[in-house]
């Protein structure tokens, strides 16, 4: 098998004496689509942080990509392909649509600081090139109409989508979905769940999601890791998952019959 794309061997993170994820082992190969689910506190946003350089382990090791993650700045994993979006929705509300995007793309503009001060002919097109991706971006999920409304007065599922996109103008190879469902009617799920596949297929990448919503998760994964107390208790397929007393157990608060 090829080295996966992202790798987390026995990684652990202490916050004072609360041990918030312990001796985590996961795996996202290249354009998997992978979940990972656990009652609320089990530490998934958390797992997150680690990936995305917000938090550094305290112990254990994250490889990105075939490189370590140890010390490397959130700003930094963005250039080398981890893009995030979050549980509550962090748009630049008081920028457009457009400019949310265009601000994404400001990692991937080669320009110098002298063509940036001058703004001359190659500024101009730099930025020009820039915009037109944006559109571009913006087009591929719906919301070029909206592009000079301001981020925050588009409808929730929109505004949803919105942080995908300026998520995926980054031009990731792995990106992390944090509970993007939240807050959204079942015509929006199922929506969301479809936008989840196209964006997988369409950019090929790969997508590692945190979700309650059982019914997105076991309808696009295809493996699923599953947290309890910060520890992992279970990883297999949906079905596999779905089946798995330890897992029945955590999410229903009682031991279940093995022989059942």
């Amino acid at each position: 098998m090829s080295a996966p794309l992202l790798e987390l061997e026995k990684v652990t993170i202490k916050f004072g004496g609360i041990t918030a994820v312990c001796d985590l082992d996961m795996r996202v190969g290249e354009r998997e689509l992978i979940g990972l689910i656990g009652p609320n506190g089990a530490g998934k946003t958390t797992a997150f942080n680690m990936i995305t350089g917000v938090y550094q382990p305290t112990s254990g090791s994250i490889q990105f990509a075939g490189k370590s993650t140890k010390g490397v700045k959130p700003h930094v994993l963005s250039l080398r392909g981890i893009s995030r979006t979050f549980q509550n929705i962090r748009l630049f509300s008081q920028m457009t649509v457009l400019d949310n995007v265009r601000t994404a793309m400001q990692g991937n503009r080669a320009q110098r600081v002298r063509d940036a001060l001058i703004r001359g002919k190659v500024f101009r097109e730099v930025e020009s090139r820039v915009e037109q991706e944006a559109m571009d971006l913006l087009k591929i999920f719906h919301l070029d109409r909206f592009h000079d409304s301001m981020g925050k007065s588009l409808p929730y599922g929109d505004q949803r989508r919105l942080e995908i996109v300026r998520a995926l103008a980054t031009k990731p190879k792995l990106l992390l979905l944090d509970e993007p469902a939240a807050g959204m009617n079942p015509t929006e799920k199922q929506q969301l769940m479809e936008l989840i596949r196209f964006v997988q297929d369409k950019f090929q990448i790969a997508v590692l999601l945190v979700e309650h919503d059982m019914k997105v998760v076991m309808g696009i994964c295809q493996r699923i890791n599953v947290l309890e107390y910060g520890r992992k208790i279970a990883e297999g397929t949906p079905d596999e998952i779905r089946a798995n007393p330890k897992v029945i157990a955590a999410y229903l608060g009682e031991e279940v019959d093995h022989d059942a």
